[in-house]
């Protein structure tokens, strides 16, 4: 269920019988055709279980269930808006960043812990992003929201990518990510995280910056 691109902060998705998405509540804009929206209240492709650990680790964004015949346009808060086509991958994103996207997909919850121990949690925290994030696995396509544009950086085998955690946006594929700093621990004592930090993402995806460090 593509979503096609209506300017740089609204996209139009189309609505076909038999298939839903899911998208944030209050992000419809306006819509045609027989098309209804429901809360969501069973936590999505990822069932129960996942609406749990999403709730336990307050990655829980609510959601609408959008289903029926027509074409629905998106967008909210005036966010840039990012379109991520997945292809049997996953990607994980922060609740608050999601638009809309295809039902097909499987949703779940990461510990940060395990994306580098100690040193994940303390990403976390640094970013703003808490503990856990949200995943999105199959084969369909995401709609996120960020500050300013965003721009797609390919990760390649033996070339990381260091970003401003605060501008990091999302990350699909094989990656693995670190919190890392150039600076000393007192060098860092008075500066802001922006500047202390950086996380390093290695080994084969794409990481999606946004031109700003705000938060949504």
């Amino acid at each position: 269920m593509p979503f096609r691109e209506i300017n740089s902060k609204m996209v139009e998705a189309t609505i076909v019988p038999g298939q839903k998405m899911f998208s944030q509540r209050g992000a419809m804009l306006a819509y045609r055709g027989d098309v209804t929206f429901t809360p969501n209240l069973t936590g999505g492709q990822g069932g129960v279980m996942a609406m749990i650990g999403r709730r336990a680790a307050g990655e829980a964004a609510p959601l609408m269930t959008v289903e029926g015949s027509g074409t629905v346009m998106f967008g909210h808060g005036g966010h840039h808006v990012q379109v991520i086509q997945l292809t049997g991958d996953t990607l994980y994103v922060e609740a608050d960043r999601l638009l809309a996207f295809d039902g097909t997909l499987q949703q779940g919850t990461m510990f940060m812990g395990s994306q580098g121990g100690v040193m994940g949690m303390v990403r976390g925290q640094v970013t703003g992003q808490g503990l856990f994030t949200t995943t999105l696995k199959g084969h369909g396509a995401v709609a996120v929201m960020a500050h300013g544009g965003v721009i797609e950086l390919p990760v390649v085998p033996g070339r990381p990518v260091h970003v401003d955690p605060q501008a990091y946006v999302a990350h699909h594929g094989d990656v693995r990510n670190k919190l890392s700093t150039a600076l000393g621990w007192r060098d860092m004592v008075g500066r802001g995280s922006g500047e202390a930090f950086q996380l390093e993402l290695s080994g084969s995806g794409a990481v999606y910056v946004q031109a700003s460090e705000e938060k949504l």
